[in-house]
């Protein structure tokens, strides 16, 4: 598929922020002009046709790897020794058919699927092979295949053509995918996919002669990854020489041998032999993130380290290196999937960190805590999650850490109940309910209703923890820890908690009780589970009267830390304000303490600092944090050296943190779900809703891709007029929110409404909380404008 941006990117702009202004410039110019193409689609195919084509949300299912490289050729072309190669597998015997409409496809009203093991029968649409028939439905995502069982072990293709109401597409491109060796009698198991290396080249920084004829000589991949070196010498006689490989240098430019905390370092002696010769060097294991724990490299990537520097020291000018290259290790990840530009130099370069975190730290296939431990964690997995969805379009890298989670939970109390949180998400941007279904009755004891007393709140202190309750939750017991411990933020410092008064019954880990049962409610209904259903609507009105008669303190109008304690810290408001828990008539003095409070939080905490912001409009205050420059700020990382996000602010907040935690990518999806206001509506964006919450930021532009197609959409504000384009995919209606441009001087008239116009014509808009709201809103390029008069 190709669609070309439209978008509107001035070029003219005042940003007394640091950074090259003309840089952003060209670049907003450059994602306005740029043409789209479905990521791992046929570049010869119609735009005619059906595009981004997926079975069982794996793009690229053809795709064959050789030792986790990406092979020109595809299941359907097999040429070398197959044992040797890798592919993504589909383990479902009855899996499920996704694919983006074309443009011309507004509004689907048919399909029709071809599947079958000859790549010539789906060609010709034999009658031998399995059709959907003609299937009267809008249905472009997780559509069942409905044919004989899949069987173990075998390549199969397939097509689609879809209708409109007076127009059909022609058929897609034939993908192929195979089926696993070992293929269960479950209807439906997760997909299984690669791991892939990428072969990067350094750039050399500088070369330095020391004593003996010998050099040092310094490369730079110019980002932090997980990856393996392999360098290509001509030597003029056996020698050995050192590598260093880091991702912090000294204060002389070198790489750090003595870096703090776990900011990784290793040096390894490489013998080389007379000639050129390509060396590929091998990474040794660390005892702490390779244990029993720990998630293991498959044997045909290899162990990996983080580094962005390489360093050769020895002979070097008898030993000449040809080449260094970094063989980085990811998931299939979309580069192009999203890309996002404003007129704040320093907010672009935090979205350009959080992104690269998602893909660098993705290295083993699971959502994980870091390179330190490397071991998944719930709390860690929910922002890995929302931030995976806002930059790539990829769903079953969270589906397969959920299912680890289930079985492998970890020991704070508000991580069990974010469980839930996560397979909320997932149901909400992939629209895919199978895995749930398969999950639910494990998924439930994760909610800790067993924990409940007869306040209506949930304790770890008050002797509920039994062996039983341990046992539903699949917790073990280990180095006396006899169960689930209370957390609020990590790490546990002054600074990092607010202060948070910790009590039997905690503010925090009740709201995150309410928030678990609302997503539990949701998931049983669209389970249709309505006795489950039931079950969970009730309790979210229980708990959230328990949690405000408890909580809410009468005379300030804050929430509490705790029953037994007047203290009201950040957490316990922020909490609260994100997950709908403050009554309505409080929620100011609510956000006006937020806000007295800064950052007294971690970078995990303010994942939820700013959805609260974001959810009640504070956008201005959300920016002055995600571009801050001080000690306690993304900002702040780049400045010490990372381009992945740390674990802490700084290494000063955390001595023994690692620089590739993914945990501090909360502005990732803040960019996407508020900044740029792009959620979905209805689960698997078949509604989206486009609500941008500027505040005073000029303009911004993001392409962002769904489960659906690519979403375009840039505003720009002027003091008196909002102007926002959009590009919405087909098959996709769009609900559009529009904010009054930012303006201190107040209107002419306030009571007059502003002038909305969609496309050139004036519309009818309605307005709630602050926004012009234009409904059912078709795909297609649309330039909406609010026009006030200001004095």
């Amino acid at each position: 598929m190709r669609r070309t941006a439209f978008l509107i990117f001035p070029f003219l702009y005042s940003n007394n922020r640091t950074g090259s202004y003309l840089l952003t410039a060209l670049w907003g110019f450059v994602l306005c002009c740029i043409t789209v193409k479905s990521y791992g689609q046929n570049n010869n195919q119609s735009p005619d046709q059906p595009t981004d084509l997926r079975v069982d949300l794996i793009r690229m299912p053809g795709a064959v790897y050789h030792q986790g490289v990406l092979t020109d050729y595809d299941l359907s072309n097999p040429k070398g020794d197959q044992r040797s190669m890798e592919s993504q597998t589909i383990n479902s015997r009855y899996p499920s058919f996704s694919w983006a409409d074309p443009d011309h496809i507004s509004r689907q009203t048919a399909y029709q699927l071809w599947v079958s093991t000859s790549r010539t029968e789906v060609k010709n649409s034999s009658p031998a092979c399995w059709t959907s028939g003609k299937v009267l439905s809008n249905q472009n995502i997780n559509a069942l295949y409905t044919g004989p069982a899949l069987k173990a072990g075998t390549v199969y293709y397939w097509k689609v053509k879809v209708w409109a109401e007076n127009t059909s597409s022609a058929s897609s491109v034939i993908q192929a995918f195979k089926t696993g060796d070992g293929l269960q009698k479950a209807d439906y198991t997760l997909p299984s996919f690669v791991l892939t290396k990428t072969l990067q080249n350094a750039a050399p920084v500088h070369a330095t002669p020391l004593a003996s004829n010998n050099q040092t000589a310094l490369y730079d991949f110019g980002l932090d990854a997980f990856g393996q070196p392999i360098l290509k010498i001509n030597a003029a006689d056996q020698a050995n020489i050192l590598i260093r490989l880091g991702e912090k240098l000294d204060q002389s430019g070198h790489i750090d041998t003595l870096p703090p905390g776990t900011v990784r370092y290793r040096q390894i002696t490489l013998a080389v032999s007379k000639g050129l010769h390509s060396y590929q060097i091998p990474i040794k294991s660390d005892k702490r993130n390779t244990g029993p724990n720990a998630m293991i490299m498959p044997d045909y990537i290899g162990e990996v380290l983080p580094f962005r520097y390489i360093e050769v020291l020895g002979n070097l000018y008898e030993n000449k290196i040809q080449d260094v290259i970094r063989a980085t290790v990811n998931i299939p990840f979309n580069e192009d999937a999203t890309r996002f530009i404003s007129a704040d130099s320093i907010l672009n370069q935090v979205w350009e960190l959080c992104k690269h975190t998602i893909k660098a730290t993705s290295f083993t296939g699971y959502y994980i805590d870091g390179d330190r431990e490397r071991i998944p964690y719930e709390a860690d997995a929910l922002i890995n999650q929302l931030s995976h969805y806002s930059t790539d379009a990829s769903f079953n890298m969270a589906k397969r850490t959920l299912d680890y989670l289930i079985y492998h939970p970890t020991w704070p109390t508000e991580w069990s109940l974010q469980n839930p949180l996560i397979a909320y998400n997932d149901y909400l941007y992939s629209g895919d309910l199978r895995h749930l279904n398969a999950i639910f009755e494990q998924l439930a004891p994760k909610v800790l209703t067993a924990l409940e007393d007869s306040t209506g709140l949930i304790s770890t202190r008050t002797g509920k923890q039994r062996p039983e309750f341990l046992e539903s939750i699949h917790y073990k017991v280990f180095d006396g820890n006899e169960g689930l411990r209370d957390i609020v933020d990590w790490p546990h410092t002054e600074k990092e908690t607010d202060g948070f008064v910790f009590t039997d019954y905690n503010a925090v880990v009740n709201a995150f009780y309410y928030r678990a049962l609302s997503s539990m409610a949701t998931i049983a209904a669209a389970l249709k589970l309505p006795k489950e259903a039931t079950y969970y609507r009730t309790k979210v009105k229980q708990v959230k009267h328990s949690f405000i008669q408890h909580f809410l303190d009468p005379s300030t109008g804050l929430i509490t830390d705790g029953i037994s304690t007047d203290h009201s810290s950040l957490h316990a408001n922020m909490f609260a304000l994100a997950f709908g828990l403050i009554p309505q008539k409080n929620i100011p003095v609510v956000l006006d303490f937020i806000k007295s409070r800064g950052l007294n939080c971690s970078v995990y905490g303010a994942q939820f600092l700013l959805e609260a912001l974001g959810k009640y409009d504070r956008t201005d205050y959300a920016i002055q944090l995600l571009s801050g420059q001080d000690q306690r700020s993304w900002y702040n990382m780049l400045r010490e050296g990372a381009t992945m996000t740390m674990e802490a602010w700084g290494q000063s907040f955390k001595p023994n943190q690692d620089w590739n935690h993914a945990w501090g990518t909360a502005p990732a999806n803040y960019i996407v779900r508020y900044l740029m206001g792009i959620t979905p509506a209805l689960p698997g964006f078949k509604e989206v809703q486009i609500k941008p919450h500027p505040g005073s930021l000029k303009q911004a532009s993001i392409r962002y891709q769904t489960i659906r197609g690519s979403i375009h959409t840039a505003f720009h504000q002027n003091g008196t007029q909002f102007t926002l384009t959009v590009a919405i995919p087909g098959n996709t209606m769009a609900t559009i929110c529009l904010p009054e441009p930012y303006n201190k001087k107040p209107l002419l008239n306030p009571t007059d409404k502003p002038v909305v116009t969609m496309d050139g014509q004036k519309v009818e808009a309605s307005f709630l909380d602050g926004y012009w709201i234009i409904k059912n809103v078709l795909a297609g390029n649309h330039r909406f404008t609010l026009q006030t008069q200001r004095e």
